[in-house]
This record gives C-alpha cells, sequence and structure tokens, in this order.
C-alpha cells in the first residue's frame, strides 16, 4: 500500500473513532488502536504511539465546545486528573517492558469491558445520596443545561473515584487509550455525576492523561509522525463533529453500536495475543 492510499485510510478510521469518542467520552484511541493494529498491520507500540496523540487532539477538539455549553465539570476534572496522570506515567513505564502479546490480551479485555458497560447504559438521574464532606470542601458539585434550565447536582465518593481514577490513567499509558470507559463509569456509577456531565468531563480530562504518557512513547521512538499526523487530524475533525452532535444524539443507539464493534476488536486482539501473532 502507498502514502497516498494509507494516509487517506488512517484519516477515516481516525475520523469515525474522534466522532465516537467525543459522542461517549470514551476516547478516540479505544479504535484507533485496534483499527490500525488488525486493518492495517501497523506495529501495536506505533498504534499506541499515534493513538495517544489522538486522544489529545480528541480532548483539545470536544472540551472546548463542552466547556463553552457548561456541561463539563472543570473543577473536577483537574481534581481527577492527580490520580490519572500519576497512573498514566506508571503504565507507560511499565508498556515498553511488556511482551507485545500480553499488551494485546490486557487491551482485548479492556475492550470487553468498555463494550459491555457501554450496552448496560448508565442511570441518567442523580442518586439519593448524602452529600460528601470532601466534595463539599473541594467545591466539586456544579450543574448542567436542561430542556427545563440548570439542573443542579452534588458529587459522591470522592475517595472511591480518585482511587478508580489512579487505575484508568494507568490502563491509559499502558494501552494506549484515553481510558474514558473507566472515567466516564467511575464519574456514573460510583461518583454518581449525571451521565453527560460525565461523559464532557471525561473528554476534557483525556487529553491530559494521554499527554503525560506520550512524552515517554516519544523518547522510546514509539511516535512516528508520518502515522501519527493524519490519526491526529482524522481525530480532531470527528470529534468536532461528535461535539456538535452531543447534545441531540441518541446515545442509547450509539452506545449498541460502539458496543458491537469493539466488542469484535476485543475479540479478534485477545485472540491474535494469545497466538503471538503481534
Amino acid at each position: 500500500m502507498t502514502n497516498l492510499e494509507f494516509t487517506p485510510l488512517v484519516f477515516g478510521i481516525s475520523a469515525v473513532a474522534g466522532c465516537l469518542g467525543a459522542l461517549t467520552g470514551l476516547g478516540g484511541g479505544v479504535v484507533v488502536t485496534p483499527a490500525l493494529t488488525l486493518l492495517l498491520g501497523v506495529d501495536i507500540r506505533y498504534a499506541i504511539g499515534a493513538s495517544l496523540v489522538s486522544v489529545i487532539a480528541t480532548s483539545s477538539g470536544a472540551a472546548a465546545a463542552f466547556v463553552r455549553e457548561g456541561y463539563s465539570n472543570i473543577r473536577l476534572g483537574m481534581f481527577l486528573e492527580i490520580a490519572t496522570t500519576l497512573g498514566a506515567l506508571l503504565g507507560a513505564f511499565l508498556a515498553t517492558r511488556t511482551p507485545t502479546a500480553v499488551l494485546s490480551v490486557i487491551f482485548g479485555l479492556v475492550l470487553l469491558h468498555a463494550a459491555w458497560q457501554s450496552s448496560r447504559g448508565h442511570s441518567q438521574d442523580e442518586k439519593s445520596q448524602k452529600p460528601d464532606a470532601l466534595a463539599q470542601r473541594l467545591q466539586l458539585n456544579g450543574s448542567y443545561p436542561s430542556a427545563a434550565g440548570p439542573r443542579e447536582y452534588q458529587v459522591g465518593h470522592v475517595k472511591t473515584g480518585f482511587s478508580l481514577m489512579f487505575g484508568a490513567g494507568t490502563l491509559s499509558g499502558l494501552l494506549g487509550i484515553g481510558s474514558g470507559a473507566l472515567k466516564v463509569i467511575a464519574m456514573d456509577q460510583a461518583m454518581h455525576v449525571p451521565f453527560k456531565v460525565s461523559t464532557t468531563t471525561s473528554n476534557f480530562m483525556i487529553g491530559v492523561t494521554a499527554a503525560a504518557s506520550a512524552g515517554i512513547y516519544l523518547s522510546r521512538g514509539y511516535i512516528e509522525p508520518g502515522l501519527a499526523m493524519p490519526v491526529m487530524l482524522g481525530v480532531l475533525a470527528g470529534s468536532v463533529l461528535g461535539a456538535r452532535q452531543l447534545i441531540g444524539a441518541r446515545v442509547r443507539v450509539l452506545r449498541w453500536i460502539f458496543a458491537g464493534v469493539v466488542g469484535v476488536m476485543a475479540v479478534e486482539m485477545i485472540v491474535t495475543g494469545v497466538q503471538g501473532k503481534l
């Protein structure tokens, strides 16, 4: 395949990944890495490097729109980034010392988990809970726009969410994904943050997490400009489009489509890793 054929193909795949990443908060890397590896035969470490760059692009493209609309909880995102950044540095350190076949299997398992959670969906309603003292002290509670006007919510179980974010950051550095699935799950289910706020705040956070580990991949020589550039541009274009469609999108249908695609890729990554083909 020539560069003239390869580059537009990578751009198209990345644009779809970026749109899905912006709409669901899962990050484009969860689609970009297996697509580059399985469909185009790119070495998984270079695919992860390009994916980390694309995750930064996703965050840059979508987060600005979400912040402007008033959905993202910036204070909560910045607080949780402390945990995810530390975890990302640990994950990136471990990734360069982990066999490729093992990375493939781990990635597949993470994708299966993301697909399962996407198909289940999350509660859209704030759950009855006691006010979290730490959330009040750090002023993490907030509001988001709705058809009936601003809707207030309370953040709960801050310590549990902080611990889960460290694990999400570690997976981000290890697997080259924004780990948005785990971040959305942690905020939506553990911390009882409304789903749209969880999604938009995740998009705001994933760029910082990816940037922390991208530096290590760059120093190891795993970021190839000829691959990373079309991936970044495609994801950026897709994420801007996805951000515009988020408010009126039928998220439930999108969850099932996304879960099906990710589930197939997960099985293929696990099988390939077990067979040691990567």
